[in-house]
């Protein structure tokens, strides 16, 4: 195999992570967590909402995180 193919192959499954997978996991964990978090791990979800971004950008208007309220 070529190597320009297999780089390419490597930055296509990187970005594909950075920009599909972990948004899409960060979505689920703190819709999951939201009100049984603590300090830290907040602190921590945070920072990786701010390190993928534009990920989480992709599918802000497709998916809804807003509480359900009182049931």
């Amino acid at each position: 195999m070529d190597d320009s193919l297999i780089a390419i192959i490597l930055y296509l499954s990187i970005l594909g992570m950075y920009l599909f997978f972990i948004p899409l996991f960060l979505f689920y964990w703190m819709n999951n967590r939201w009100n049984i978090m603590g300090k830290l791990e907040r602190l921590g979800i945070y920072g990786l909402v701010f390190l993928f971004f534009p990920g989480m950008i992709i599918f802000s208007p497709f998916l809804n995180l807003r509480l359900n309220g009182e049931e």
